[in-house]
């Protein structure tokens, strides 16, 4: 789901709970009255001299108006005794700053935002592994500190890292660069990519994760299947799209013109992105076509990761 599909939802379901709660309460009332005759006599009162209130405004008559006023009050309090004694409470509010309607001034409530931000992580933890993957347990350890021909990969990695931190805290969904990760399976880019997903999400943008194979096969079945290309109108309009292991679907004319559509359309829409692949620049360029590539090597911030495949260094 979107941000904004989640924002909608956890809306609806705080009013769903707050009717819930109401209704409950009015269950029990219910009950307790046909048991306390005190209650029924109480409450019979109060709808008696609400009734006749608006008739003594009208004729004018102040001071009756006041005595109802007074006199109500005080059966309020007496049936407050009353449903406290028998346990049963106020439906109260969840959120005292919205009181449950899930706005503040026409805006969304801290609480739905709260509430959307971890339905999102929910949704995103279903299809890849979140809590692996957070800034604080990427562990440099694994790249070697040691020169190479492409560079000193434990230096190199430190810098991506710093990159991706400052990417989060600077982050602009007008003004931030699109980022290109390469390098060979298993050196972080899917790592790194999730944990600033994590923290956007947290911080309230609207990010859009998934592995290239599952958002363009979903793309795909919508546009010939069900005429509908939702997907795509989310992921061209979101916040931040992170497209994972770039290369890794299969490549048809319609991919390759799907990919095209999505790259360009966020370029001209100043909306950043993120591309994970294990594909060269040459690959690119062989596979998706030189526009593509052309795009991704010009207007990309890209970062070539170093060292060597980390699940198999843990396999060991």
């Amino acid at each position: 789901m979107t941000r904004k599909e989640c924002l909608e939802k956890c809306v609806n379901d705080k009013e769903n709970a707050r009717l819930t709660r109401v209704a409950l309460r009015e269950e029990a009332i219910s009950r307790l009255s046909g048991e306390n005759a005190v209650l029924r006599e109480t409450d019979n009162a109060i709808a008696k001299l609400t009734a006749k209130l608006p008739l003594a405004a009208i004729a004018g008559r102040k001071s009756e108006v006041e005595n109802i006023k007074i006199t109500v009050e005080e059966l309020n309090k007496k049936r407050a005794e009353i449903l406290k004694a028998a346990g049963i409470d106020d439906a109260g509010y969840t959120c005292d700053i919205c009181k449950d309607t899930g706005f503040v001034d026409g805006k969304y409530c801290s609480c739905v935002k709260a509430a959307a931000a971890g339905l999102m992580i929910k949704e995103l933890s279903s299809v890849a592994p979140v809590d692996e993957c957070r800034f604080e347990n990427f562990n440099l350890s694994y790249y070697p500190d040691t020169e190479t021909e492409n560079g000193n990969p434990k230096k190199r990695m430190t810098e991506v890292l710093k990159l991706c931190r400052e990417y989060v805290i600077d982050f602009d969904c007008a003004k931030s660069p699109s980022l290109l990760f390469m390098g060979n399976t298993g050196l972080g880019k899917t790592h790194l990519s999730l944990a600033i997903a994590y923290e956007l999400i947290l911080k309230g943008f609207d990010v859009i994760y998934g592995s290239a194979y599952n958002l363009f096969a979903k793309m795909e079945s919508e546009h010939f299947g069900e005429h509908s290309d939702a997907s795509y109108t989310a992921a061209v309009g979101a916040d931040l799209l992170i497209i994972d292991d770039l290369g890794g679907e299969f490549v048809s004319p319609y991919i390759q013109s799907l990919v095209y559509n999505i790259i360009n359309t966020r370029l001209l829409a100043r909306k950043p992105t993120i591309v994970n692949t294990n594909l060269s620049m040459s690959d690119i360029n062989r596979i998706y076509t030189p526009r593509v590539a052309s795009r991704l090597l010009g207007e990309y911030t890209s970062r070539r990761f170093l060292g060597s495949d980390i699940r198999q260094q843990k396999s060991v």
